[in-house]
């Protein structure tokens, strides 16, 4: 289990790191207080079955898993499987890996630890890389998926969540080189819309955060946990080191 789950953060670093010519490409805050919100881990965890499990899976997440986000086997059997598994098995695809190489040009990594594998000294979170990714996709017809994507450059994946965003277009603007001598370069200025989605701006932003917080917890279920008992621990090191700084001074006091 261990060599399997190693082997999928390699995978997720390497999907990452392909993303590294965007360097000058700024990545945008993910609002982390859908963290701690059940309801938006709820809708998060709906997207993801719905759009990312198709062809992506999280090998290494059972779907009773989801009991820590609020959810009975009867919800998550009748709302977020749809295939004959059982809710205590682990949420895998069943797209052939060969198939999807041959279709895309690369196997779609397993997204358990994606979020966890994409963080950026200067520039953000693994979250916030996600959260801005999903949200930069283009319209490109020099692509073989009709798709590119300013966070990710050349990706090999289409945007699955056009028809709730809708379509857009990435507006380039040509400016002279500051270098004497030097080729006018392509600066990105902005999206510009082509079609419109099922959803408002707002709220597209709203399901990819609901998404991409599904995709953190899914990471590491127990972080909340984990930081409320590590609150407590340091507590219970304050007052043992008070005691202990007390009784040390009560046991010496009579020797000089």
């Amino acid at each position: 289990m261990m060599k399997k789950l190693l082997l999928a953060l390699l995978a997720a670093l390497s999907f990452a790191g392909s993303a590294l010519a965007a360097e000058g490409y700024p990545w945008d805050h993910f609002p982390k207080d859908r963290l701690t919100d059940m309801a938006a881990l709820q809708r998060g965890a709906r997207t993801f079955v719905n759009y990312c499990l198709n062809c992506h899976q999280a090998a290494f997440m059972r779907y009773n898993r989801m009991h820590d986000i609020g959810l009975t086997d009867d919800q998550i059997r009748d709302n977020l499987i749809f295939t004959g598994v059982k809710v205590g098995e682990l949420m895998k695809t069943a797209m052939d890996p060969k198939e999807a190489k041959a279709w895309f040009g690369t196997t779609p990594p397993d997204l358990t630890l994606i979020t966890r594998s994409r963080a950026e000294e200067g520039k953000g979170s693994g979250a916030d890389y996600v959260y801005t990714y999903l949200r930069s996709f283009y319209r490109d017809d020099t692509k073989a998926t009709g798709w590119n994507n300013m966070a990710f450059p050349n990706v090999a994946m289409p945007n699955v969540l056009w028809q709730l965003q809708g379509e857009q277009g990435a507006v380039f603007e040509k400016v002279k080189s500051e270098h004497e001598g030097g080729a006018a370069e392509e600066v990105f200025k902005g999206f510009e819309p082509i079609t419109a989605g099922t959803q408002t701006h707002e709220e597209f932003n709203d399901t990819v955060a609901d998404l991409v917080a599904y995709l953190q917890w899914m990471g590491e279920p127990v972080q909340d946990q984990r930081v409320r008992l590590g609150v407590w621990v340091l507590l219970f090191l304050a007052v043992f080191t008070f005691i202990a700084w007390r009784l040390n001074a009560a046991f010496w006091k009579d020797i000089k």
